[in-house]
């Protein structure tokens, strides 16, 4: 694909065409504009950490009906930043579809060449059914500055239980050390809430990741505000 950021856009535009076709047919929908931001002790994504020490991930988003469109970023106290912009429609029978556009702040935003591009697109698939979470996603183009090589897959299934989470995953391309394909990302993690009053609370997220393909093991810790 030559041109990621306009696929990018005309997938947004389906998207929302796709959506106001919804809505019209059933009773109109409330939407509206969201933030959040996340606190972690580091980044691990896909089992492979990014940036060094602590990241702020913050995010910004407008929901309506099923149809996301937001952007979600990373960024350490040593100059890793990370800034991806995405859209996603959830369907009411567990299906969601999207496309997420990593991009790294400090590379030239409308660089799409194949050598040096700063966009990698990312098409992904996911299914929920109760406890149990499916996910697969390809990468749709080469871009340089972004260290896709296009063609990249992952796939993750996992399993949330009443206290506790588990999932594994796999991938090639930039998932692994030489980019076959090979498990690369086996976790656990779990979370509670800390009453700080009767109006405020924390909701602290744990995991413990192993990645058998880097032969790594993280600990990562979080809270989200």
């Amino acid at each position: 694909m030559k041109n990621p950021v306009l696929t990018f856009a005309a997938m947004i535009l389906m998207l929302i065409t796709f959506s106001n076709d919804v809505n019209a047919q059933t009773e109109e929908k409330t939407s509206k504009f969201s933030t959040g931001a996340d606190f972690y002790s580091n980044y691990v994504w896909r089992g492979t950490r990014y940036g060094q020490g602590a990241h702020l991930q913050p995010n910004i988003k407008f929901t309506t009906g099923g149809l996301t469109i937001g952007v979600w970023g990373s960024f350490d106290f040593n100059g890793y930043s990370e800034a991806d912009p995405y859209i996603s429609y959830s369907f009411p029978f567990g299906l969601s579809l999207g496309v997420t556009d990593y991009y790294y702040p400090g590379l030239p935003l409308f660089e799409i060449s194949d050598t040096a591009g700063s966009h990698a697109l990312e098409l992904n698939a996911g299914y929920a059914y109760e406890g149990l979470t499916l996910s697969a996603n390809y990468i749709v183009n080469e871009a340089g500055g972004a260290a896709s090589a296009g063609g990249d897959l992952y796939f993750q299934a996992g399993y949330a239980f009443s206290n506790v989470s588990i999932w594994a995953g796999a991938g090639n391309g930039w998932h692994t050390t030489d980019g076959e394909f090979a498990v690369c990302n086996i976790g656990l993690g779990t979370s509670k809430t800390i009453q700080v009053s009767e109006k405020f609370s924390i909701p602290v997220t744990g995991q413990v990741i192993i990645n058998p393909d880097k032969e790594q093991l993280f600990l990562v810790v979080g809270f989200s505000f």
